[in-house]
């Protein structure tokens, strides 16, 4: 028989790095990054203008039963974001409100789930941020094992606990805690580059211009032409 575990402890990162790639936002991490870490485009924001930075707590599944869910609240701390997935795929409701009011008492900041939420009119309500597979009102039952912190696999990205998991319109990024001040630092001279950028837009700059993009058309073989050649 396999092994299930519940693992109590988890290594977090330092609140202030998770605040500041919060602020900076997933897109912007995601570049200072390199590019790395970005979940699918599966899992969605079920609400607009929610944005979340903090340390995951993982949880394995079954497929349509959200035991471990449940065992998983007793180890969440304020800050943390947990992260659900099943060992094999599920759209099922897994989560909804109830399970919501249960994190929120804990002080946790959202859910990441690579499976179904339901209750989603009440989630909104009580401003509790979700990131999940699919919105299904299909029910699942309280009976098979399961693991609480250990490496998961959500939408083809590994998430190990404690790593950071930023979530906001754009999708959920995750990041090694290691790496976090790194990502934090480049990221915050990302968001000072671009405020130049965006200014000379505003001012009629044209992005062809702003990053010297002629000769590289140019080069790769684009002609400007009034029109097209006859017979083009």
């Amino acid at each position: 028989m396999a092994s299930h575990f519940v693992v109590r402890s988890v290594d977090r990162a330092d609140p202030e790095i998770i605040a500041a790639l919060r602020t900076a936002g997933v897109a912007t991490a995601h570049e200072a990054a390199g590019r790395i870490g970005l979940l699918g485009p599966r899992i969605q924001a079920r609400q607009t203008g929610s944005a979340i930075a903090g340390s995951a707590i993982t949880v394995s599944c079954h497929p349509g039963d959200n035991l471990m869910i449940h065992a998983a609240v007793e180890v969440c701390r304020p800050g943390d974001v947990l992260v659900v997935t099943t060992t094999s795929p599920s759209t099922d409701g897994m989560f909804g409100e109830l399970l919501a009011t249960s994190l929120a008492a804990r002080g946790v900041v959202g859910l990441v789930i690579d499976a179904g939420v339901r209750d989603t009119a009440e989630l909104r309500e009580m401003s509790f941020p979700v990131w999940s597979r699919a919105v299904h009102a299909q029910g699942t039952v309280k009976a098979s094992p399961g693991s609480v912190n250990i490496p998961v696999v959500a939408d083809g990205q590994i998430v190990r606990p404690g790593d950071i998991v930023v979530a906001d319109d754009d999708g959920v990024l995750v990041l090694p805690a290691a790496s976090g001040g790194r990502v934090a630092e480049a990221a915050a001279k990302r968001v000072e580059n671009e405020k130049e950028k965006r200014r000379q837009l505003a001012d009629g700059t044209l992005g062809v211009d702003m990053y010297n993009l002629r000769p590289l058309l140019a080069e790769l073989g684009v002609q400007y032409v009034d029109r097209l050649p006859e017979g083009s």
